[in-house]
C-alpha cells in the first residue's frame, strides 16, 4: 500500500508542475482532466505525507522514552502512543480511499422522479420525494435547478426532472435510483385504509463535454406551444422544444422556460445525459457488470426502499436497514440512510470486492 501511495505522491507533484505549463493552461480539456485527477489524489497523498512524518518521528520518540528525565520520558511515551494510534487511523482511512472509484462520483446529477403505481397518490409521493431531495441538497450546500415538470392536478408531479450541482453529488445520490414505495392513508381515503403506492427515481451523472459530444447533424429540433401553468406565453408562442437523436430515436422535451433558446439548451443537456447514461449501461453489460434496471416499470416488487408512515419507518431493502425516523428522513435528513449504504458498500468492497448492486 505504501508503494502505491508513493507513486500517487509522485504523480501529484508531477500534476502540480503540469498545471503551471502554459500549453496545458491553454488546453481546456487537458486542464480539466488534470485538475480532476489532482483532486482525486489530494486526500490520500496528504494522509500519506502525514503518515511518513509521523513514522519518521518514532525513532526520536523511542529514544526520548528511555530518557533519564522522568517527565520527558512520560511525555514521549504519551506522544508515541498517540502517534501509533494516528498511524493506524490513517491506514484505515487510506484503505477506504484506495477502493476502486466510480469515475462519475464527482459529477453533478440530473434526477427524474415519476409517479408510478398508485395514481394520484403516487404523484403526490413523487412531490414528497422531490421536497426530500431539495431539503437534503440544501443541507449539503448543493444547488437544485428544475429542468422540466408535469404537475399533477391532485398535487405532486406525474414527472419532474431537476439538476443537482455541488461537491461529489453523484457519490451520494447514485444510491437513490430505483422504485420507492410509500405506505400511508391518502388524504382522499374516507375509511382510513392504508394504501401502497410507488414512485420511481432515476439518477444520472450529468454528461460533460469531455465525456462525449453530440453530433448536431444527428439531432432534430422541433418546437411546439407550451402547455399547463406558465402565464401569458402558454399556448401562444412556440417556446417549447423537443430534441431527437435521429439514429437512436431517443428524445427529450422541455417547456419550463419562457425562452425557446433556454428550452433548447436544457433539452440538449438532458438528451446528452440520457445518452451518456445509456453508454455507461452498455459498457457495463459488455464488461459483464450487473446493473439493475434503475427506472423499472414502477412495479411494487421492484422496490429499493419503503416509507411506512403509520410506523414512522423507512426500510432500505438492498441492505436490510430499517430506521424508525421517517419524519426526519422525508424532511431531508437522508444521510441517516445514505451513510448506511455507503458504509455497507465500502465494507463489501473491502471484504470481497463486491459492491451493492444498484
Amino acid at each position: 500500500m505504501l508503494d502505491r501511495l508513493k507513486i500517487m505522491d509522485e504523480r501529484y507533484e508531477e500534476i502540480n508542475k503540469l498545471l503551471s505549463d502554459p500549453e496545458i493552461v491553454c488546453d481546456v480539456k487537458k486542464l480539466t482532466e488534470l485538475s480532476k485527477e489532482q483532486r482525486s489524489l489530494e486526500k490520500p497523498v496528504m494522509l500519506y505525507r502525514e503518515q511518513m512524518k509521523l513514522e519518521n518521528s518514532i525513532p526520536d520518540l523511542k529514544e526520548m522514552k528511555n530518557s533519564s528525565d522522568a517527565e520527558m520520558a512520560e511525555m514521549a511515551t504519551l506522544e508515541l502512543e498517540e502517534t501509533t494510534s494516528r498511524i493506524a487511523e490513517i491506514e484505515e482511512e487510506v484503505k477506504i480511499l484506495l477502493l476502486p472509484k466510480d469515475p462519475n462520483d464527482d459529477k453533478d446529477v440530473i434526477v427524474e422522479i415519476r409517479g408510478a403505481a398508485g395514481g394520484d397518490e403516487a404523484n403526490i409521493f413523487a412531490g414528497d420525494l422531490f421536497r426530500m431531495y431539495s431539503k437534503y441538497a440544501e443541507s449539503r450546500g448543493w444547488k437544485i435547478e428544475v429542468l422540466d415538470a408535469m404537475p399533477s392536478e391532485m398535487g405532486g408531479y406525474s414527472q419532474i426532472q431537476f439538476k443537482v450541482s455541488g461537491e461529489m453529488v453523484y457519490s451520494y445520490l447514485k444510491y437513490e435510483s430505483g422504485a420507492h414505495r410509500v405506505q400511508r392513508v391518502p388524504a382522499t381515503e374516507a375509511q382510513g385504509r392504508i394504501h401502497t403506492s410507488t414512485s420511481t427515481v432515476l439518477v444520472m451523472p450529468e454528461a460533460a463535454d469531455i465525456d462525449f459530444e453530440l453530433d448536431m447533424a444527428e439531432i432534430r429540433v422541433d418546437t411546439f406551444c407550451s402547455s399547463g401553468p406558465g402565464g401569458q406565453g402558454v399556448n401562444t408562442t412556440y417556446s417549447a422544444v423537443r430534441v431527437t437523436h435521429i439514429p437512436s430515436g431517443m428524445y427529450v422535451a422541455c417547456q419550463i422556460h419562457r425562452s425557446q433558446h433556454e428550452n433548447k439548451a436544457t433539452a440538449l443537456a438532458l438528451l446528452k445525459t440520457r445518452m451518456y447514461d445509456q453508454m455507461m449501461q452498455e459498457k457495463e453489460e459488455k464488461d459483464g457488470a450487473t446493473r439493475q434496471s434503475l427506472i423499472g416499470r414502477g412495479d411494487r416488487s421492484e422496490k429499493i426502499r419503503t416509507y411506512n408512515y403509520p410506523q414512522n419507518r423507512v426500510t432500505d431493502h438492498r441492505i436490510g436497514f430499517t430506521i424508525n425516523r421517517l419524519d426526519a428522513v422525508i424532511d431531508g435528513k437522508l444521510d441517516l440512510v445514505i451513510e448506511q449504504l455507503i458504509n455497507e458498500d465500502q465494507k463489501r468492497k473491502l471484504s470481497s470486492g463486491e459492491s451493492i448492486k444498484l
